[in-house]
């Protein structure tokens, strides 16, 4: 089938990118498999993670079907582009339509795209994982892809204006060997596996990443165990309940 929405938009975003001269370091896309119906599952820090998720794919020619709340595809721009790539809205209250569809397309072969935080973790560090995307990857009969960006957060999150005219930054991508999700393996477990292996790649994406705070004003989109000064998860929680 034709993408006649998917590819014009890839090929806007690289050329967005090297306006920007975004200094992208992608390693690993050689273990997201050339065919068939996979589960790509990533660390979330951004508005703009699908984007960068998504490249990681090209390598190999696929395009991932991402997983993305519902109010996303009722904006007015969004939201046409959303169902034109044929990404899969996702209802809360209602989610067992949006599993059913993710599960009919990782059996026709396709991959789908999963942030199993659920939401953006505004301090940089990994939240806790729903068991869906295990769950899929054992109905579905595929593999569980780990993968990890940083630098995103820099351009657009949550709680901070988007800044794009941040030029030059760098992004690091890492993707991970598969994790299997056999049938007859309690999900849960599948799952701290899977945390497991996202937590090892985001570590090596942060080791690796090149990008400094300029000062103790730039320092926000550092994890608090990284000397950098975004909010830790026990000062979240505190916020929240106040």
């Amino acid at each position: 089938m034709a993408e006649l929405v998917y590819r014009p938009v890839v090929g806007f975003a690289k050329t967005l990118f090297k306006v920007w001269d975004l200094k992208i370091d992608c390693q690993g896309s050689a273990n997201i498999p050339r065919s068939g119906g996979a589960v790509l599952v990533s660390n979330h820090i951004s508005y703009l993670d699908f984007i960068f998720n998504g490249l990681a794919a090209l390598p190999q020619k696929r395009l991932v079907r991402f997983m993305a709340k519902e109010s996303v595809f009722r904006h007015k721009v969004s939201g046409p582009l959303m169902r034109g790539m044929k990404h899969i809205p996702v209802d809360r209250e209602q989610g067992e339509a949006a599993y059913a569809h993710a599960l009919d397309s990782l059996r026709s072969g396709e991959i789908i795209g999963v942030f199993p935080e659920a939401t953006i973790s505004q301090s940089f560090t990994l939240k806790s994982f729903k068991s869906g995307a295990a769950r899929l990857a054992q109905e579905a009969g595929v593999p569980l892809i780990p993968m990890a960006v940083w630098g995103t957060q820099r351009l657009w999150t949550k709680g901070y204006p988007r800044n794009f005219k941040r030029s030059h930054l760098p992004v690091t991508i890492r993707v991970g060997e598969a994790v299997e999700a056999p049938r007859d393996q309690y999900a849960g477990a599948i799952t701290r596996r899977l945390r497991e292996a996202v937590q090892e790649l985001l570590d090596a994406a942060q080791r690796a990443y090149p990008g400094r705070p300029k000062g103790s004003e730039d320092s926000w989109w550092l994890p608090a165990h990284l000397g950098g000064t975004a909010p830790t998860v026990d000062q979240l929680r505190t916020a929240e309940a106040h």
